[in-house]
């Protein structure tokens, strides 16, 4: 049985592992952007200087003989799904069993004038951490077209080599399509006080040719100001990576449509990660969900149906983490960026404006639905038991010490929460001692 997985990103590789944990498989791995594995959310890291792309590897090169994971560095340019074979850019045709499609994201492009000069690119693949390298010697300004996390990534990576950089975002504030309005604008904040120059509420015009085929600068659409560059980041989002499958019999829509086993439409073929897209998501959970852990999770679960073992694809409670610049982000189960009829939430923010915590609720049950954090850290497990059990917000907020991530080292702040929450109501609830890390744990394993 010949298991071929076109993607080496976190889901391929999870998929190769597990299926070589539970089967005898013949296992190849492909793909174009590089030979071995590697962290993707460490690019930037490399880019600035903390790691070489060799720290980046989990694995030793020796790991893949070892566990007979072949790796072949190719490109397939079309799949016979009738035939069940590969035809790949090297001349070379594969024919397998099972296919795992582990495609990936490519970064948005809509259509600007100038998209595809030089100086333009993304920052999802390999390719796009060496395109930046290669024009940022004497790079005075770059921009940064777009503003999620990749955005302000690029950004940051930039402002480490002392390049200045002006961000493009249409919102009115950073990322408020998917952070709530206070810890939008904390971020926005945050952003300018970097010395990056935001301009909030504007789109790109066209990137602008020097004549020789590169940007040397860009315009915005509604004023028409021209500002100089050397490079143009574009990091308006991605999509699932699979324009070249559309006018096959593989079953799509944004991404390749799977089931609950991750199977498509076609027998034997399984999608996975940032490409796939699932008919019928869990409750609060996308159909599209282009994150690390996720892409793992959906790596493992492909790997037990592969090999026989009937497994759902369940992502759980939602959650998510990142950092803005050096803020650091968590969010918990229901945190949208515009608030359900049924939501209300209590928050309080820092006085140095770059931490809060909020906590949204049922407005009717008074059951909590989901945490957002700014610079604070919470225990993933014991916040994920909360929402599971639908405790109400008064008991999480008298217990809240339970979460404390390091209470020995870090300044906790839920006693200012409970008394905002103690102002606005009129109570006089009281917070539960500090708990032992014995404690925490005891909580977590009580009626599992």
């Amino acid at each position: 049985m010949h298991t071929i997985i076109i993607g080496n990103g976190i889901s391929g590789i999870t998929a190769a592992r597990w299926v070589r944990k539970l089967s005898n498989n013949d296992i190849t791995v492909i793909s174009s952007e590089s030979k071995y594995f590697f962290s993707r959310t460490a690019l930037m890291y490399i880019y600035m200087g903390h790691m070489r792309e060799v720290d980046t590897q989990p694995y030793e090169p020796w790991f893949w003989k070892k566990n007979r994971i072949g790796l072949k560095e190719d490109h397939v340019l079309k799949i016979d799904f009738e035939t069940n074979t590969l035809h790949c850019q090297s001349g070379d045709n594969l024919h397998y069993d099972q296919l795992v499609l582990a495609l990936g994201s490519k970064p948005n492009k809509f259509g600007w004038p100038g998209q595809d000069l030089e100086g333009v690119s993304g920052l999802y693949h390999l390719q796009d951490l060496y395109n930046m390298e290669k024009y940022s010697p004497n790079l005075k300004r770059a921009i940064v077209v777009g503003g999620g996390l990749i955005g302000l990534e690029m950004a940051e990576m930039f402002l480490s080599r002392n390049i200045q950089v002006t961000m493009i975002v249409r919102e009115e504030s950073y990322w408020n399509n998917a952070l709530p309005k206070e810890e939008s604008e904390m971020i926005s904040r945050h952003i300018i006080h970097h010395g990056i120059d935001l301009r909030l509420n504007k789109n790109l015009g066209e990137i602008i040719d020097d004549g020789t085929g590169k940007a040397k600068a860009v315009s915005i659409k509604e004023t028409g100001e021209i500002i100089e560059c050397g490079y143009v980041g574009l990091t308006a989002g991605v999509s699932p990576n699979i324009g070249w499958l559309k006018n096959t019999t593989l079953e799509t829509n944004r991404g390749i449509l799977v089931n609950e086993n991750l199977q498509t439409n076609i027998p034997n073929v399984y999608a996975i990660g940032d490409c796939a897209e699932v008919k019928t998501p869990k409750p609060g959970r996308r159909a599209i969900e282009a994150i690390w852990y996720t892409g793992r999770m959906m790596g493992e679960t492909v790997a037990y149906n592969i090999s026989g073992k009937n497994l759902s694809y369940d992502p759980g409670i939602w959650f998510n983490s990142a950092k803005f610049l050096d803020i650091e982000y968590q969010v918990y189960g229901d945190v949208p960026p515009h608030p359900a009829d049924h939501h209300s939430h209590i928050y309080w923010e820092h006085q140095d404006g770059e931490k809060s915590i909020k906590i949204v609720y049922n407005k009717n049950t008074y059951e909590v639905l989901g945490f957002n954090l700014m610079g604070i850290r919470f225990r993933h497990e014991v916040c994920e038991k909360w929402i599971e059990q639908k405790n109400s917000l008064e008991n999480v907020l008298q217990n809240l010490s339970l979460a404390n991530f390091d209470p020995e080292f870090c300044e906790q702040y839920e006693g200012e929460l409970l008394s905002q929450y103690n102002l606005q109501t009129g109570k006089n609830l009281s917070l539960k001692k500090k708990r032992k890390l014995d404690q925490v744990l005891s909580f977590l394993k009580a009626d599992k």
